[in-house]
């Protein structure tokens, strides 16, 4: 297909209406479940009996209030069964393969304030599950499917999510004590399913990588100095929500100008993206939209008048250059670790060469100053959620390095991985002075030249990408190159490639070939 020039003078949206998303995409996970689960049984001896029981999400409201958040699934509950809606259970038969759908049974009263209460065969075909009951239901229903000796076995959702430290949250329900219980095998299988994505998967997760390149773009062309951050931020979302039905962000939205793009996770509650930016400024903008249920995560950094200063070029072009360095050496088996410290040293090489740093790169990078420059890790799986699951499988140990430690995976990449490239440069005063007075990092740095970029604040470049069998695609479609964004902050067209065949005009969503 060839490209499809963005007009300037509009803000429509070449992928709107969105694609349709079919339901296949759930029925092939529990297929794919089933599967590894299967196996891991067979292959320890054990018989192919009992559930895999899933509770989805629930509605919350704000503190003590009725005011209700607007929910979002479960991530895993999603993955396996496609359910928007909150207070369901979810079961799959290990012997048979049959999926079940538990339903709450809702009082009378909704139909009035909530709207339409659905049957139980809406359920069925929405989800294309093989039966739908009430949650009330559930221990009568799986007792009677049941078809072992003694106690039905539910195999539950249990593990920690090494991003959060948190642990998932295993079904409840009245009558569990009537089932015998494990805890430890479903939460390692189904999180490794998860780590490797399908064709429909990808096509899902491209939409939402084209519909929020196409908003960075909308962004790029209407900042002017003397705008608000959060502006910025609103921009976005109305493009994603308006074009792409995207209701909901993959995460909150950072808009960081000035010295405030040295903030990681600028954006929070107490940083609000509330900073007039002012003529000069640089921009960090790390915002993406999530596409029934899965999510995209981009970083673009330019200077808000569109034009780029000498430092502004030095700092985002060391950026660049470790952006597709490491895009470029990507393919199954490559370390993660090994791309972070390759990302590092280009960095650092560009510094030296922009004479803010002296001495040797390669005992810099013994002694950790890459850290100093870029905390935070290289990237991170993403899918359901920004931060996916899988990043550390079962006993593997995190670095201990400074920078390394920010790693949220240390794996070989694999074929079927969708995982983020965002180096980064920072001058962070709370890291760049200690480093700067420490005996073994001081003789590295050219204090005159690093004091001219106390408050530029920071430059990161971030892009989504699929491991191929024998590299990968960038999933991402901004500009890049300082000329394109000058030339597209100054109205010039941008050209965006639809992804997929067949997500035009409003159909179902294909595969990519």
């Amino acid at each position: 297909m060839a490209s499809i020039a963005m007009d300037s003078s509009s803000t429509a949206s070449l992928l709107h209406p969105p694609p349709a998303v079919p339901m296949k995409l759930h029925t092939e996970k529990r297929e794919k479940l089933l599967k590894h689960l299967r196996e891991y049984l067979t292959s320890s001896s054990r018989p192919l009996k009992g559930f895999v029981l899933l509770q989805g999400g629930e509605e919350q409201t704000r503190y003590c209030t009725d005011h209700e958040d607007l929910f979002r699934q479960e991530s895993y509950f999603a993955y396996l069964f496609g359910v928007r809606e909150p207070g369901f259970y979810g079961a799959i038969d290990v012997d048979s393969g049959k999926s079940i759908l538990f339903a709450p049974r809702l009082p009378t009263e909704y139909a009035v304030w909530m709207g339409e209460i659905k049957p139980l065969s809406y359920f069925e075909e929405t989800y294309m599950v093989s039966k739908a009951y009430y949650t009330d239901e559930i221990t009568q229903v799986l007792n009677n499917q049941y078809q072992g000796s003694g106690k039905p076995l539910l195999f539950l959702l249990h593990g920690l999510n090494t991003d959060s430290q948190n642990f998932s949250k295993p079904a409840e329900f009245e009558g569990i004590e009537k089932f015998e219980t494990d805890l430890k095998i479903l939460h390692p299988i189904l999180a490794e399913c998860r780590v490797l994505k399908s064709k429909l998967e990808l096509a899902v997760i491209q939409y939402a990588n084209d519909i929020s390149s196409e908003a960075h773009v909308e962004v790029m062309r209407k900042i002017k100095p003397g705008m608000k951050e959060y502006q910025l931020e609103s921009i976005f979302l109305h493009h994603t929500y308006f074009y792409g039905s995207c209701r909901h962000c993959s995460y909150t939205c950072i808009c960081a100008t000035g010295n405030n793009s040295s903030v990681l996770h600028y954006g929070h509650a107490a940083a609000p993206n509330d900073r007039t930016f002012q003529d000069g400024d640089m921009a960090l903008l790390d915002m993406g939209a999530e596409f029934c249920f899965y999510g995209s995560d981009i970083t673009c950094s330019y200077p808000v008048n569109g034009k780029f200063t000498s430092n502004q070029r030095l700092i985002y072009n060391a950026v660049l250059d470790a952006h597709d360095a490491v895009i470029s050496s990507m393919k199954p088996g490559v370390n993660w670790v090994d791309m972070h410290k390759l990302a590092e040293k280009i960095v650092l090489q560009a510094l030296k060469k922009g004479s803010l740093l002296v001495g040797d790169v390669d005992e810099m990078m013994v002694e950790r100053l890459g850290s100093v420059f870029m905390p935070h890790g290289l990237g991170h799986l993403m899918g359901l959620d920004t931060h996916d699951v899988g990043g550390y499988l079962q006993g593997a140990e995190r670095p201990e390095e400074p920078g390394l430690s920010s790693l949220r995976t240390s794996r070989d990449l694999l074929e079927g991985m969708v995982i983020t490239v965002e180096p980064g440069c920072y001058f962070i005063d709370a890291l760049l002075l200690p480093a700067m007075e420490s005996a073994k990092t001081s003789k590295f740095f050219n204090g005159e030249a690093i004091t001219k970029f106390r408050g530029f604040g920071g430059v990161r470049i971030e892009s989504d990408l699929y491991v191929t069998a024998d590299g990968c695609l960038n999933m991402t479609k901004v500009p890049r190159k300082i000329e394109d964004i000058e030339t597209v902050m100054g109205g010039a067209p941008w050209p965006i490639k639809k992804s997929m065949n067949d997500y035009e005009n409003g159909g179902s969503l294909h595969v990519i070939n």
